[in-house]
């Protein structure tokens, strides 16, 4: 394979103190019920960002199926996460805020508003509706509205749709997360201070906004659950802009990668390195028993961890010991709808 494949954002990491609380929120608020696999087990592979030590973690990797990425909700068992030593701002470096899809979003915004502390709705700088809460550990998330579905009906909202990503100089990640991710497709670029950051407690401040989507079509075995995502890239113009992980491990509290579900590592591997990003971490085939694979790292301009995945195996059907061998598949075709569907009859009430 000469060109790599994205399938599309396969999930954003979390880091907390307690993984099966953290899953029953997201699990209760944003319909994340289907747990791909949750393990225990020793991450061994990640040592230039957890101290050059082996790190015992229990993690979940939970889906909507209405589709979007998943959240991998990641704790530290041999060690207690940590929580920055100040108070992340928006235009601090790294991911700041995930985005979660919703086909309504004054439904989406009814519904979490009845148990959670929630922003208004307002308008983003294209015009669509969008708003703000935190979970209950303090990680924003922002709603943003969305027509691309795999099911309905399902929950009020979908999954992961993408990041707000606080950078140092934009019109260096753009070009980061165009020519490594493909997202090229400027949707806008504006500069100024602006009112839907109120809650954020950042409307008074001055920034550069950029959203980038992708042009063309995601295609790869999951490309239909998870569908299309977008990047905000937000630099603070009027302040001094903190790295939201600095001095700390991945895997402390907050959102720890963002995760793209790839076709081709050894033709990605070529390409970062061509690009100036080369692998950080690059794990070899895994098998983690529920799921096997390979997975591997890269630093965005201000070192915000991307993470790739090329799934090998994943659980369709756990109760009946269903597993999907990927790797006896063509590279850029999507799974059937009824199979991807199969993977549902896991949801977790």
């Amino acid at each position: 394979m000469t060109e790599p494949l994205i399938s599309g954002i396969q999930q954003i990491g979390i880091g907390n103190i307690s993984v099966y609380d953290t899953w029953e929120w997201y699990k209760n608020n944003l319909g994340m019920d289907l747990p791909v696999f949750d393990e225990a087990a020793e991450a061994a592979l990640m040592l230039p960002y957890t101290e050059g030590e082996p790190r015992s973690r229990h993690a979940i990797l939970a889906l909507n199926m209405m589709g979007g990425g998943g959240a991998e909700i990641w704790q530290y068992t041999s060690r207690t996460g940590q929580p920055a030593k100040f108070d992340i701002k928006l235009g601090d470096l790294g991911i700041y805020a995930s985005k979660f899809k919703s086909p309504n979003v004054k439904k989406s915004h009814e519904v979490l508003s009845a148990n959670n502390p929630v922003s208004a709705i307002s308008k983003n700088p294209e015009g669509k509706d969008h708003f703000y809460l935190h979970d209950p550990f303090g990680n924003p998330i922002e709603i943003v509205e969305s027509e691309n579905w795999f099911g309905k009906g399902i929950s009020h909202s979908g999954g992961v749709y993408g990041a707000v990503i606080g950078v140092s100089n934009i019109d260096k990640s753009k070009e980061f997360y165009k020519n490594i991710l493909g997202f090229d497709k400027v949707v806008y670029d504006t500069q100024g201070k602006f009112d839907d950051f109120s809650y954020l407690k950042a409307d008074g401040n001055e920034f550069r906004r950029v959203l980038l989507r992708h042009s063309k079509e995601r295609v790869g075995p999951f490309s239909k659950l998870l569908g299309a995502g977008e990047i905000e890239l937000v630099q603070a113009l009027d302040q001094d802009a903190n790295k939201i992980f600095q001095d700390r491990m991945w895997g402390d509290l907050g959102y720890i990668h963002l995760c793209f579900d790839i076709v081709g590592m050894d033709a990605l591997r070529e390409k970062c390195k061509n690009q100036g990003c080369a692998f950080t971490v690059d794990s070899g085939d895994f098998d983690m028993g529920e799921a096997a694979g390979h997975f591997a790292y890269i630093e965005d301009p201000d070192g915000a961890l991307i993470e790739f995945v090329e799934t090998h195996k994943v659980p369709i059907l756990k109760k009946i010991n269903w597993y999907l061998d990927l790797k006896k598949r063509p590279a850029g075709k999507s799974l059937p709808r009824w199979m991807l569907k199969a993977m549902g009859l896991s949801r977790v009430k």
